[in-house]
C-alpha cells in the first residue's frame, strides 16, 4: 500500500507528544526537580505517579508555564518550545484540569465556554455562538448541560464541562490532576473511558496524576514514576505489576503489614445517631434526619461524594456544629459532645486535616499530646497547677510507641510532616482505652508508609472492641477497612449494607443518588 492510500486509511493525528529533557527546578536549598527526562507519545494515556512531594506538581507547573525551569528543555510535537506562562501553554495546545473546579458557578456552561476563549468578543452574538457550540458538541464523545448555571450541576457534569472547555479551546494534550476525587465510581470510569477512547483515536494525549492504581491499570497505557524529584521508573502499564509501581514510588521505606481483621462478632450498639438534623447557610438542612448505628468491634464506613454532609456530620459529633434536632446516643444514653463527656465515655477522634482541626501548630509536640489530660494528674495538681515534666515524659513514650519522627518533644508540631502530625494526634487519641473512634479522611495526602500504619491502627482499635465510624471520600479505603458501608447523599444516609454483600457499582449508584 503506497503512502497516499495509507494516509487516507489512518486517522489524522491531532494529539501532541511531550518530552522533557533534564528538567530541573530549585527552590532555595530544595531541589524539587532533579534532571527529569520523560517521553510521552502522541495519543497515549499516560499516568504520572509519585508520593506527595515527589515533584509531580512542580513538573506539570513547569510544563504549563506556572514555573520557569532552572535547567532542561521541553519538546512538544518533537520541537523545542519555551512556555513562559500559562497563556503560552494554552496557545500551544496544553490544557489542565485541576483537582478543584475552575468554572464560574453563577454562569451557564455555554457562558463559561465562550468567555474562556482568548478571542471572546466584548459583545456576544449568542445565536451565532450557540450554533458554534452545537457543532462543537456534535464532534464530542460526551456532553454536559450548557443552558443552566454551573452551580446546579452534579460533580460529574462539572468535571465533564471542565474537560469540554479544554477541548473547545482546542487543547490537544490534557493534564488531569486527580480528576476523579469528586466523582462516583461510575462517573470516574465513564469520563476516563471516554478520554481513553479519544486517545486511541489520536485526538488528544492525556497525562493523569493519580494515586489510584485501579485507574492506572484500567485506563493508562504508559506511566512515569517520580520520587524525591527524580524519575525512578517508566514503562508500559501492562508490563509493571502494581506492587512494582508502589515499590518504585516509596523506594526502600518499610511499609507496615496490611491491617488484619479479626473475626470476632460485633457486639452491642455503642454509638447511635437518631434522626440527627443540623442547619447550614440560610437555615438549610445540611444533615437531614441522619440515622446510623455502630456496634462494638465494627467499622462503619460512610462513603459519599464531597459536599453531601460528611464534614458537617463530623462537626456535629465533635461539638463544632449545633444539632437542631435528633439525638446522639452512647450505649443508649443521650450524649452531649463536651470535653468531659468525651473523656468519661472514652470517645476519641481524628478529624480531617489534623494540623488545622486537632492541633495548635505553634505549640510543642508534648503540649499537643497533652490536650486530653493536661489538667489531670500527673500533669496537673488541683486542676490548674501544670507540670511540664510529666507531659514531656508521656510524650517521649508516645513518640517512641507510635514512631513519630520529631527532633524532640519540644518541637512545634507544625514543623512535622503531614504523616507525623497524623501519627502524633493518633498517639494522643489512641493511647488510652477507646470505646468509640471517629475518624475523617484519615489518610488524605499521606505517603504509602503512613497510610499503612494509620489504617493498621484503626483496625487494631476495631479488633479490640471499639465502635469505629470512618468517614472517607476514598471508597477503596472504606472497602478495605469497613465491616459495613453507609452512603451519605444530600445530607442523609441513603444506603447501608455489609461490605461483603455489596459492590462498587451499587455503592456508586447510591452516591450519585440514582438508586
Amino acid at each position: 500500500m503506497d503512502d497516499a492510500i495509507l494516509s487516507l486509511t489512518q486517522p489524522k493525528v491531532r494529539a501532541l507528544s511531550l518530552e522533557t529533557i533534564g528538567m530541573t527546578k530549585i527552590f532555595g536549598p530544595l531541589v524539587a526537580l532533579d534532571d527529569v527526562s520523560l517521553k510521552i507519545e502522541a495519543g497515549s494515556f499516560h499516568a504520572l505517579l509519585g508520593e506527595n512531594g515527589a515533584g509531580k506538581s512542580t513538573l506539570v507547573k513547569c510544563i504549563m508555564g506556572f514555573y520557569q525551569a532552572d535547567g532542561g528543555s521541553l519538546l512538544l510535537g518533537g520541537g523545542e518550545v519555551n512556555v513562559r506562562n500559562p497563556r503560552d501553554a494554552r496557545a500551544m495546545g496544553l490544557g489542565m484540569v485541576y483537582q478543584h473546579f475552575t468554572l464560574a458557578p453563577c454562569l451557564t456552561g455555554a457562558e463559561n465556554l465562550v468567555i474562556s476563549r482568548a478571542d471572546a468578543p466584548t459583545f456576544i452574538n449568542w445565536a451565532r455562538e450557540k450554533k458554534r457550540l452545537d457543532a462543537f458538541l456534535e464532534r464530542m464523545p460526551f456532553r454536559a448541560p450548557l443552558d443552566v448555571p454551573v452551580s446546579s450541576l452534579a460533580a460529574g457534569e462539572k468535571q465533564k464541562l471542565e474537560i469540554l472547555k479544554l477541548l473547545y479551546l482546542d487543547q490537544r494534550l490534557l493534564i488531569l490532576d486527580e480528576p476523579t476525587s469528586v466523582l462516583t465510581p461510575q462517573e470516574a470510569d465513564e469520563i476516563l473511558g471516554l478520554l481513553r477512547g479519544m486517545t486511541e483515536r489520536k485526538e488528544i494525549t492525556v497525562v493523569m496524576i493519580t494515586h489510584k492504581f485501579r485507574e492506572v491499570t484500567a485506563f493508562a497505557d504508559s506511566l512515569t514514576v517520580l520520587r524525591r524529584g527524580r524519575m525512578v521508573g517508566a514503562g508500559k502499564v501492562a508490563d509493571i505489576p502494581t506492587e512494582e509501581m508502589a515499590r518504585m514510588m516509596i523506594g526502600d521505606t518499610q511499609i507496615a503489614a496490611r491491617a488484619i481483621r479479626s473475626q470476632n462478632a460485633a457486639g452491642e450498639t455503642v454509638l447511635e445517631l437518631a434522626a440527627l438534623v443540623a442547619k447550614g447557610e440560610e437555615d438549610k438542612d445540611v444533615l437531614d434526619r441522619v440515622n446510623l448505628k455502630i456496634r462494638a468491634g465494627e467499622i462503619v464506613g460512610v462513603a459519599g461524594v464531597s459536599g453531601n454532609g460528611q464534614s458537617q456530620l463530623v462537626e456535629a459529633l465533635s461539638g463544632q456544629r449545633e444539632i437542631a434536632d435528633g439525638r446522639i446516643l452512647v450505649r443508649g444514653r443521650p450524649f452531649e459532645p463536651t470535653r468531659d463527656a468525651f473523656f468519661k465515655l472514652k470517645i476519641f477522634g481524628l478529624p480531617e486535616e489534623p494540623l488545622k482541626n486537632a492541633a495548635v501548630p505553634r505549640m510543642s509536640v508534648a503540649e499537643n499530646m497533652a490536650f486530653r489530660s493536661f489538667d489531670r494528674p500527673p500533669n496537673a495538681k488541683f486542676g490548674w497547677w501544670l507540670s511540664a515534666a510529666p507531659m514531656r515524659a508521656r510524650a517521649r513514650d508516645l513518640i517512641s510507641r507510635y514512631r513519630v519522627k520529631t527532633q524532640s518533644p519540644d518541637t512545634p508540631i507544625g514543623d512535622l510532616s503531614g504523616g507525623n502530625v497524623q501519627r502524633a494526634v493518633l498517639a494522643r487519641e489512641l493511647s488510652d482505652e477507646v470505646d468509640v473512634l471517629i475518624v475523617a479522611n484519615p489518610c488524605f495526602g499521606l505517603d504509602f508508609a503512613s497510610v499503612a500504619e494509620i489504617r493498621a491502627q484503626i483496625m487494631e482499635q476495631r479488633n479490640r472492641g471499639a465502635a469505629v465510624l470512618l468517614i472517607s471520600e476514598d471508597l477503596d479505603e472504606i472497602l478495605e477497612l469497613a465491616d459495613r458501608v453507609a452512603v451519605m447523599s444530600e445530607g442523609a444516609i441513603s444506603y447501608v449494607a455489609p461490605v461483603g454483600e455489596t459492590d462498587r457499582a451499587t455503592i456508586g449508584m447510591h452516591m450519585a443518588g440514582h438508586a
